[in-house]
């Protein structure tokens, strides 16, 4: 505004934003990391250039499993089709070899002076529909096997043989498919964020997991693996380094009750890869920490198993989970729409390392909490004080706004006497 009514020049104006601009730090998003494991579970891994892929047909009933429904589908679909198809051919060359296509239909009476191999045999059509009852076993009653054609027997056995095996892989197949273990997973669920808060005077790694079905999980355990990118001391650059990360656990045998939802706590100490890690160097740490819970489904008997991970801007620093388990009318109820929740309790923002080292910081931490929640209460009891006088100056004034009336009594002497109401 100024440069264009001439007050500034314009040139000044100009090389002032260019300065401000220059001044400004530029913050640059960070580029997103690729997850190792998602949120869900899945594996986000891509294998490419990949020479051998007749290994995949040595083994073709986990091949038939893990494939999508759509193609398992097609398959079978085409695999019937295609025996029906070649049987129907074999039928055929059978009734031809045999001269049964220029016969008609025979009947009972006509068998005697002609045996035909397989009854009402004239075309392709009439040797298609034939395949499909003999794999079906539906026996409509109007073509049938003679025993003629001894060939003719050899192609029934074998028919019947193959889809005996079409439907034995094909019934398992679709067995396996609907009783895989992630279908269990899907309700097995995991705390959105890990936090990170003083528990038992340590620094401890924490999330929550819980299972949705009344059904238990049998010997259900939890594991902890730690992901990031390592460089060894000659110059290897591994980028998915693997390191194993202890559960704190009570029971000996490392296993859960996950009867309810539970909060896993991993301990930060120097077996820990957390140990040199503060909050400061938290959202700088190119790490991700994968969090599994396998066990035996009570139902089938089938293992699960359920992933997660957790990468830095997903771990809250000097957080804790709400409880959620509450005793109501003599039985325990959780609420999972807080099954995530969390709020902010007192922690130092220093590595376990140096708490360690100073322990003197968790007890000067702890005491700055407790000032600061003293003076909160203060300050509440403070603002209710105000309040409740305010209430009361409040009412006192509208109390005295009722004012008393006079009201004047002429007598028929012509005095005023005045009265109160």
């Amino acid at each position: 505004m100024l440069a264009r009514k001439s007050i500034i020049p314009e040139e000044y104006v100009l090389a002032r934003i260019a300065a401000e601009n220059l001044g400004k730090p530029r913050v640059r998003d960070r580029q997103q990391k690729a997850r190792f494991i998602a949120k869900n579970g899945a594996c986000n891994l891509a294998h490419k250039n990949i020479r051998e892929q007749g290994r995949f047909l040595q083994d073709i009933f986990t091949t038939l499993v893990d494939l999508k429904w759509r193609h398992t589908l097609v398959i079978f679909t085409m695999s019937f089709l295609c025996s029906w198809l070649f049987f129907a051919m074999m039928w055929w060359l059978v009734a031809f070899a045999h001269g049964d296509m220029d016969k008609p239909c025979t009947t009972s009476e006509d068998i005697d002076r002609w045996k035909p191999c397989v009854t009402c045999v004239r075309s392709f059509t009439s040797a298609f529909l034939f395949s499909i009852e003999v794999q079906v076993t539906i026996g409509f009653g109007g073509r049938m096997m003679t025993e003629e054609c001894p060939i003719a027997i050899t192609v029934l056995m074998l028919q019947n043989i193959v889809g005996l095996i079409i439907n034995a892989v094909m019934l398992g197949c679709i067995f396996m498919k609907t009783a895989q273990a992630h279908r269990r997973a899907e309700t097995l669920i995991f705390s959105r964020n890990a936090v990170i808060a003083v528990r038992n005077g340590k620094l401890c790694f924490m999330f929550r997991v819980g299972d949705l079905r009344k059904s238990m999980i049998i010997s259900a355990s939890v594991r902890i693996q730690v992901v990031k990118k390592t460089t060894t001391p000659e110059g290897e650059v591994i980028p998915i380094h693997q390191l194993d990360v202890p559960v704190d656990n009570p029971i000996e045998s490392n296993n859960i009750f996950l009867v309810a939802p539970l909060i896993i706590c991993h301990i930060i100490d120097k077996r820990s890869p957390l140990y040199d890690i503060s909050a400061n160097d938290l959202a700088n740490q190119d790490l991700e920490i994968i969090v599994i819970l396998e066990g035996v489904v009570e139902t089938t008997g089938i293992t699960t198993q359920a992933r997660t991970s957790y990468i830095s801007e997903e771990i809250l620093w000097g957080h804790r989970f709400v409880p959620i388990v509450a005793e109501e009318e003599g039985a325990y109820a959780v609420d999972y729409s807080k099954f995530g929740n969390t709020s902010k309790v007192a922690a130092p923002r220093c590595s376990a390392k140096e708490l360690d080292e100073k322990p003197s910081i968790l007890i000067q931490t702890l005491q700055k909490s407790e000032l600061s929640h003293q003076n909160s209460l203060r300050k509440r009891n403070s603002m209710r004080r105000n309040n409740s006088i305010r209430r009361n100056n409040s009412m006192r004034r509208n109390n005295s706004s009722f004012v008393v009336p006079k009201v004047q009594f002429m007598t028929p002497e012509g005095n005023q006497n005045l009265l109160e109401t």
